[in-house]
């Protein structure tokens, strides 16, 4: 008996040193050598694995970047042009600068100006919400109110406002990683550039009702008049679907369509003075009586 024992272990235990060294030759001959590269760029990176980029993490980010003939295709928004120019330089590659962008939630449908149709008793979910109906208001198409978005923030930068019942965004938390912008089921928040000095300009309505429709949901909507578009000097402002559209890279922050929007959906942020409307105005009458004049000389 105690023979077949001592046999018993002494196969398992060479069959296990024979299995380990086969094991062993075939890591060595199969083994894939991974660019060391790859290890530099991701220590470089935020380490946020918030998924903005495009890729799964950081890592994933890491490995395409290496493989990449350039990075054209490449940006951390987390990290931004300061973590990009790092990567380029452990690449060897060149990396152009982009302006930095934020999130803007576009709608300004607060408690006030857009009034409750009926009362939802659900799962506080946008999500869940939006499957079910169009939402509590009359607008079908602004902000359902539960915070998808601020949960689905890994940076602290959307808050819910208990008293416009819209997420506010904290532009010092800001990294444009894009995930709210993914969470919100209603397609409301959009990355802009920041702007110059942080001035921006922006229609804070999605809303593609007619006017009339549109008016009666919410007072504050935009309701497709396209005086801003006749306004704008800069061509900056396309309507279409009865909503207009602010061009960033085309608007100059001149604030006149802000000033002529008859429902204040354009809103302007950052801007040192505030609006003066009466002096925008009065501005816009005398160019365009400019204009007259010129057109019958």
């Amino acid at each position: 008996m105690t023979s077949i024992i001592i046999w018993t272990i002494a196969i398992i235990t060479v069959l296990g040193v024979v299995l380990a060294l086969v094991l062993y030759l075939v890591a060595k001959k199969f083994k894939v050598e991974e660019d060391p590269r790859i290890d530099e760029v991701e220590k470089a990176m935020p380490g946020a694995n918030c998924g903005g980029c495009g890729y799964a993490g950081c890592r994933a980010f890491a490995e395409s970047a290496v493989k990449a003939p350039n990075l054209d295709s490449h940006f951390c928004p987390v990290g931004g042009n300061d973590t990009m120019a790092r990567v380029a330089a452990i690449l060897g590659y060149e990396v152009k600068a982009k302006a930095p962008q934020i999130a803007v939630v576009r709608c300004n449908g607060s408690c006030a100006v857009r009034p409750k149709t009926n009362e939802y008793d659900g799962y506080p979910s946008c999500k869940v919400k939006a499957t079910l109906y169009s939402g509590d208001t009359g607008c079908s198409f602004g902000c359902l109110g539960c915070g998808d978005c601020v949960a689905a923030c890994q940076f602290g930068a959307l808050s819910m406002d208990p008293e416009t019942g819209l997420p506010v965004v904290d532009e010092a938390k800001c990294t444009a990683c894009g995930a709210c912008v993914k969470a919100c089921p209603k397609l409301l928040i959009e990355l802009r550039p920041k702007g110059p000095r942080g001035m921006r300009e922006a229609v804070l309505c999605v809303n593609k009702d007619k006017g009339p429709v549109a008016k009666k949901a919410c007072a504050s909507a935009c309701i497709g008049c396209g005086i801003c578009v006749k306004t704008c000097t800069h061509e900056a402002i396309i309507l279409e679907n009865n909503v207009a559209y602010i061009d960033p890279l085309k608007c100059k922050l001149c604030r006149e369509c802000e000033a002529m929007c008859p429902t204040g959906s354009i809103h302007g942020v950052n801007f040192p003075k505030p609006l003066d409307k009466d002096a925008v105005k009065e501005r816009i009458k005398i160019r365009q009586q400019k204009e007259k004049e010129a057109a019958h000389v």
